[in-house]
C-alpha cells in the first residue's frame, strides 16, 4: 500500500511538475542575485562568470564573502573583471541567535534594490538561458516565491547514492498540486539552492528575520509564504539550474545529517520511525526474498527499485543507480545516526562554524 501512495504521488509529480524552459520573459523586471559565501574560492569564479554571460541583462549580482579565509573575495572580484552589475559585500560578525548562512542572506537582502530577489548558493551552476527561464516561469505562474530544484551533479559514489535521494522525497512524498493550490504548511517546501522572492511577498514574510534561528530556513520560508495565503512554486531545474552539491563521503554525511534531524521535527523518535519505515519499505523485501526465493518480496523490492529509477529520469540522474536503492538506505540510516549524535551533543560543525541542532 505505501508503495502504492508513493507510485501515485510520483506519477502525478511526473503529469505536473514544472520544469525549466528556454524562454524570455515578456517584462523586464530588475533582478537582484544574492550568494552568500563562505570559502567557495573553488568554484566561485565559474558562478560569477556564468551569471555575468546570462542572457537576460537587467540585474545586479551581489556577493556577500561571508568571513571567508581562502581568498573567496578576491577570486569573485577577479572573475567579475570590472563588471558594473557586480558588487561584493563583506559580512559582518555573526549576531547571538542567528545562523550563519540566515544572516548572510539578510545583509544581502538589505543591500538589494531589484523587484525580484534570487537567493541562490555559490556552487550553484547557470545554463546562459538560465535566469531568463527563471522569470518567465515566475511571471507566468504569478509566484511569490518559485523554488527550483537544481539537476544535481554526482560523481563519486556517496554522492551518486544519496544526493539523488533528494529529489526521490520530492517526487514521492510531497504532491504538487496541493504545494502550488492549498494553503496547508504540510504541504510547503523548498530548496535554498535557488529562491526567487517577489521583493514584496519577501518582505511581507519577514525576511530572513523571521527564521534567523533555522536550520531548514528555506522551507521555513515557504511555510511562511503559505500562511500569508502567497503563491508558492516549485520547478524542476531541466539542466538549466544545476549543482553539485558534495564532493566526497563526510561531505554528504554533514550535509545532510545538518538538516535531516530538524526536516522530522527535531524529534528523534520520528526519525527513528522514518528510518525503520524505509528499512521495510527498500530493504526488508530482499532480505525477505533471500530467506524464501517468494515472488511477492522479489516483486516488493523491484517496484521500489522501479520508482527510484523513474524518479531518476525524471530529474536527470542515473537510473541505473536505483539497483543499490538499499544500500542506499543504508547509507541514509548512517547519516541519522550521525543527526542524533549531534542532536546529542547539542552542536554539530559545518563550514568551520558551530551549529546549535535541536533548538
Amino acid at each position: 500500500m505505501a508503495l502504492l501512495i508513493l507510485g501515485i504521488t510520483a506519477v502525478s509529480n511526473f503529469l505536473f511538475f514544472p520544469r525549466l524552459k528556454t524562454t524570455q520573459p515578456t517584462m523586464q523586471p530588475k533582478l537582484s542575485i544574492l550568494i552568500p559565501a563562505r570559502n567557495e574560492t573553488a568554484v566561485i569564479d565559474h558562478t560569477i562568470r556564468a551569471l555575468l554571460g546570462q542572457t537576460y541583462r537587467n540585474f545586479e549580482l551581489i556577493l556577500l564573502d561571508d568571513q571567508s579565509d581562502d581568498g573567496t573575495g578576491a577570486s569573485a572580484t577577479q572573475a567579475a573583471n570590472g563588471d558594473e552589475r557586480f558588487r561584493l559585500l563583506a559580512g559582518t560578525p555573526l549576531p547571538p541567535g542567528w545562523l550563519g548562512k540566515n544572516w548572510a542572506c539578510h545583509q544581502l537582502s538589505q543591500a538589494a534594490t531589484g523587484d525580484y530577489l534570487l537567493f541562490a548558493d555559490a556552487d550553484v551552476r547557470w545554463a546562459p538561458e538560465a535566469l531568463a527561464a527563471l522569470l518567465a516561469l515566475a511571471e507566468a505562474e504569478k509566484s511569490d516565491l518559485l523554488t527550483v530544484w537544481p539537476t544535481q551533479q554526482t560523481e563519486t559514489w556517496p554522492e551518486r547514492l544519496v544526493v539523488p535521494l533528494m529529489s526521490f522525497a520530492i517526487l514521492c512524498y510531497l504532491p504538487i498540486l496541493p504545494v502550488h493550490y492549498t494553503n496547508l504548511p504540510a504541504f510547503a517546501a523548498a530548496n535554498g539552492q535557488c529562491l526567487l522572492f517577489r521583493r514584496e511577498a519577501y518582505e511581507k514574510v519577514g525576511g530572513h528575520t523571521a527564521v534567523h534561528h533555522n536550520v531548514i530556513e528555506d522551507v521555513a520560508l515557504a511555510k511562511a509564504i503559505k500562511a500569508q495565503k502567497l503563491r508558492l512554486r516549485m520547478a524542476d531545474g531541466n539542466r538549466l539550474v544545476s549543482c553539485r552539491m558534495y564532493q566526497n563521503w563526510p561531505e554528504v554525511r554533514a550535509g545532510f545529517a545538518k538538516n535531516i534531524l530538524a526536516g522530522h521535527g527535531n524529534n528523534i523518535p520520528f526519525l527513528l520511525l522514518s528510518t525503520l519505515f524505509h528499512w521495510l519499505l527498500f530493504l526488508f523485501p530482499w532480505l525477505w526474498f533471500a530467506a524464501t526465493l517468494n515472488v511477492w518480496p522479489l516483486v516488493l523490492g523491484l517496484v521500489g527499485m522501479i520508482l527510484r529509477a523513474a524518479t531518476a529520469v525524471f530529474t536527470r540522474q542515473r537510473p541505473h543507480d536505483a539497483l543499490l536503492m538499499p544500500l542506499s538506505v543504508l547509507l541514509m540510516s548512517r547519516i541519522a545516526f550521525q543527526s542524533i549524535q549531534w542532536q546529542r551533543r547539542g552542536t554539530a560543525e559545518w563550514k568551520g562554524r558551530r551549529l546549535e541542532i535541536g533548538d
